[in-house]
């Protein structure tokens, strides 16, 4: 599954093709050839999650769904934007729960032996923490912990944009150069520590982690000694990515207008949470806090209620970083105040907000 909008987006400098190395164009091309199975709207979360539990309706209807069975190895990777509790898609996001749902199930159906799954994402470790049970034959791995983001990595000068994302990178060099026997802990431990700017995390059934990488993903008769990151991989947030490659290629003003939507962002949570303020603990600071999230329905019906009211979060994506707000103003309030606190946000974005900023704010 892959949106499909770079290869021929009309700002690719090479029209028909993706890179994804240091080396930019001289490098390995690695679009052509690639199956796509789902492309654009179909990749979507319910899509998703109908393809991993092998369903029916889509087998009828001629598409590839995961046919396995009690003795495969299943391996899953997930690479978009993130925030706490969920993983954005182009133009929808899954929570946490729906996700571990289906993993149960497909454990209880014996679609696998046993299953890998890595995530690259901000936050991502908010999608296993606490959630992911220990006996139903399941590692992960994720590219941060459950309150910080992760980064972008390999600016190219030619192709003006950066082409991997630091985890995602690490994990892909590390199997190019594998032998037969190398494990997913040993893989865990060099991406960890080629990892600077997020903690890379495990969960699950960490017992997996001992097993050779070549189960789930083969290996190479000669494994290649290739590029490693270095101290010129250039790494940074991803949520400023928009920012850097705005001023790196020169467009000011796209630079200028991605600054200003952000600064309307700020401003509108600052006065959404004054204007609730009468209803929280008076030495509560929600945006210099990071609580740990307990209440889920509380913290979805905000993030559902902001994303139907006021901006579609996966296509304001700089919104993903202040929903850290909405858990804490969840975790501080009983639910008759934060029945009130979510009929604020209403009022307020029905007042503030609609047609106010009708840019992508990136």
């Amino acid at each position: 599954m892959h949106y499909d909008d770079i290869a021929n987006n009309s700002q690719n400098k090479y029209p028909g093709k993706v890179y994804n190395g240091p080396t930019g164009h001289n490098g390995t091309e690695v679009y052509n050839g690639v199956p796509k199975h789902y492309t654009g709207e179909d990749v979507n979360p319910e899509t998703f999650l109908k393809v991993l539990a092998g369903d029916e309706g889509l087998k009828k209807a001629g598409k590839k769904v995961l046919e396995s069975g009690p003795n495969d190895h299943v391996f899953i990777f997930f690479d978009d934007h993130g925030a706490p509790d969920l993983v954005a898609f182009p133009h929808k996001y899954l929570y946490a729960e729906p996700l571990m749902k289906t993993l149960k199930q497909m454990h209880l159906d014996k679609k696998y032996a046993k299953l890998v799954f890595y995530i690259e994402a901000c936050e991502s470790g908010s999608m296993f923490y606490k959630l992911l049970p220990t006996d139903i034959n399941i590692y992960a791995t994720t590219a941060s912990k459950p309150d910080e983001g992760s980064d972008w990595c390999y600016w190219d000068e030619d192709i003006q944009n950066h082409l991997g994302d630091t985890y995602s990178v690490n994990w892909i060099i590390n199997t190019e150069s594998a032998t037969k026997a190398t494990t997913f802990q040993e893989q865990f431990d060099y991406v960890k520590a080629n990892t600077p700017n997020s903690v890379a995390q495990q969960y699950g059934d960490l017992s997996i982690a001992k097993l050779p990488i070549s189960l789930f993903l083969g290996s190479k008769k000669n494994p290649e000694t290739i590029f490693q990151l270095n101290g010129n991989r250039d790494v940074g947030s991803n949520r400023d990515a928009p920012l850097v490659l705005a001023q790196r290629s020169g467009d000011f003003e796209r630079y200028q207008q991605l600054v200003t939507g952000r600064q309307f962002v700020d401003n509108m949570f600052s006065e959404y949470v004054n204007s609730i303020q009468h209803l929280m603990n008076a030495n509560n600071d929600v945006f210099n806090t990071r609580l740990e999230l307990n209440n889920r329905e509380c913290y979805h019906n905000f993030v559902d209620t902001f994303n139907d009211q006021c901006l579609e979060i996966t296509k304001h994506t700089y919104v993903l970083g202040k929903l850290y707000t909405f858990v804490n103003i969840c975790e501080q309030l009983n639910d008759s105040s934060a029945t009130q606190a979510l009929n604020h946000l209403v009022q307020y974005c029905q007042q503030n907000i609609l047609n106010a900023y009708p840019n992508n704010i990136l």
